[in-house]
């Protein structure tokens, strides 16, 4: 079993979302159709990017790492369209 940390666009305000989940399909759902609190307001959205981890600690830690100014910089060298 993997957990995912993924990253969302928003097609409404080009920005970005970090978040993790244990069933990446599920929760891309979950997004699109307004059921995130944090994300109603911004739909819809385009996944642009995503890892698996091995466990759930990992996946937290690294959707933690992609939300530093550091991780920011690792996003924009990485999805070119950003």
């Amino acid at each position: 079993m993997f957990y995912y940390t993924y990253v969302l666009k928003s097609k409404k305000d080009g920005k970005l979302y970090v978040g993790f989940c244990e069933v990446l399909k599920l929760r891309l759902q979950e997004h699109q159709s307004g059921l995130v609190k944090s994300t109603k307001n911004r739909r819809p959205w385009e996944l642009v990017y995503f890892e698996a981890c091995k466990n759930k600690i990992n996946a937290i830690n690294r959707e933690k790492q992609l939300k530093t100014g550091f991780g920011r910089a690792y996003l924009k060298r990485r999805i070119k369209d950003l």
